[in-house]
């Protein structure tokens, strides 16, 4: 679908990529989850269900003008599928590609560590490969580093394990700081956002 809505009017559309299911919770790859509930805490708004995902609508960046009008998404549908709720949303809120920001685990980067970029492959990572395949490339990327397994155990056991217990330690920390990244690339562009966040 091609978005005509001016670009600078149109709202943000925030995906925090995991899993749905308690059993999940707290897995590395649920990052993105963390990430949006804690931004939806901020907003003091409460995660609905709509179609195939929880959405929450509110505003980022200073009060006043200044102000974006957003929608947090929690894809419901597992992250292998993720595209298709997020693009039914998408069209249905009007919002062109570049004001889409994906938050997600990724391997290739030490854990704690953020990185912001825009478009780019997706790394094997599934939800991207949804993503990417439902509505191209060109969205926004919070990339948050969970670090590789360690020895020869299997990318997907690591993903679907809970962050050990020295992790734990500076998670809080971590997810409040890439809710941090959000905001400041929604209220400010990715430019401000990757020379503030990009450690």
């Amino acid at each position: 679908m091609d978005v005509t809505t001016d670009e600078a009017a149109a709202p943000w559309l925030v995906v925090g990529l995991g899993n749905p299911g308690p059993e999940y919770a707290m897995n590395r790859h649920n990052v993105g989850f963390m990430v949006a509930d804690l931004l939806a805490g901020r907003t003091g708004g409460r995660f609905k269900r709509a179609a195939r995902a929880q959405v929450v609508e509110g505003r980022m960046g200073p009060p006043g003008p200044g102000s974006r009008r957003v929608v947090l998404v929690k894809p419901m549908s597992y992250m292998n599928l993720s595209g298709g709720p997020v693009n039914a949303l998408r069209e249905f809120y009007k919002v062109p590609l570049s004001h889409v920001v994906a938050v997600h685990d990724e391997l290739d980067i030490d854990y704690g560590v953020l990185r912001l970029k825009r478009g780019g492959g997706d790394n094997g990572h599934n939800g991207l490969k949804s993503m990417t395949k439902a509505m191209g490339a060109e969205y926004h990327r919070v990339r948050c580093g969970i670090g590789r397994p360690p020895g020869r155990m299997q990318v997907a056991d690591f993903v679907l394990k809970d962050f050990s217990s020295a992790e734990r330690k500076e998670l809080d920390w971590f997810v409040d700081r890439a809710a941090d990244a959000v905001e400041c690339l929604v209220a400010e562009g990715l430019e401000r956002a990757q020379n503030t966040y990009n450690s």
